[in-house]
């Protein structure tokens, strides 16, 4: 599961501005949100910097390595 719903939320971005900010439509952000995507490098790097944080932060979550 990934946090970019978490950091938008916290950002207080919409879907539809965190889009804009990088350039995809806002359906892309929610099926991302969704884990119904598997995005790109160069998308996740995107979000990573629109939102502030590291790809390892926004998208991988340390359990799953168990």
């Amino acid at each position: 599961m990934n946090q970019v719903r978490e950091y938008r939320k916290q950002k207080q971005i919409s879907q539809m501005e965190l889009a804009r900010r990088i350039g995809v439509a806002r359906q892309t952000i929610n099926l991302i949100e969704n884990d119904k995507y598997n995005p790109s490098l160069e998308l996740c790097l995107n979000l990573a910097h629109a939102l502030g944080t590291d790809l390892n932060t926004l998208f991988w979550d340390g359990d799953e390595a168990k």
